[in-house]
């Protein structure tokens, strides 16, 4: 284990959006989400800590392509291209969300919760998750397994450890 390993793992929800809190605020950085299928999962661990905003001032639920587009600035074309749950469209969702917000670190999430709307390419339990800044964005797809509500929490989880870990102790 490196010197900034940590088992995130093993911490319930409060417990990840308590230790991103300690970071935020230790780096006086805020953070933003950006979410679909989770529909406000991100958002609601953060706010569940007393005092997250100083640094979780706006999130975004944006179901539909719709909404993408509108509220988070995801082109059409990448939307008619590779779909909702891609790479491509969950990087521009968190690119939009921090340029919109002002925040200095969010993430996306985009995929396909179930019990239906699955597809042999995008089976139910893909999620695409991106975490980065209005300058840009990394990603990556899990396949989570579960019912609906399975999905959206490992959604939410991987979420949070993803901007903790992306906010290493100073």
């Amino acid at each position: 284990m490196t010197a900034h390993a940590e088992d995130l793992e093993r911490h319930d929800l409060r417990g990840l959006a308590e230790r991103l809190g300690e970071r935020c605020r230790a780096r006086g950085i805020t953070v933003t989400a950006a979410e679909s299928c989770t529909g406000g999962g991100v958002a609601s661990a953060i706010t569940a800590v007393a005092g997250s905003s100083a640094w979780f001032e706006t999130g975004y639920v944006t179901y539909a392509n719709g909404a993408k587009t509108r509220l988070l600035g995801v082109p059409e074309a990448l939307l008619a291209e590779h779909g909702a749950v891609s790479r491509e469209v969950v990087e521009a969702m968190v690119i939009g969300a921090c340029r919109d917000s002002g925040a200095g670190l969010g993430v996306a999430i985009s995929g396909v919760a179930g019990p239906g709307g699955g597809s042999v390419d995008k089976p139910v339990g893909t999620v695409w998750l991106a975490w980065g800044s209005a300058e840009g964005a990394e990603s990556t797809c899990h396949h989570f397994p579960g019912d609906r509500a399975a999905v959206r929490e490992q959604a939410v989880r991987e979420a949070l450890i993803g901007l903790v870990r992306r906010l290493r102790p100073i």
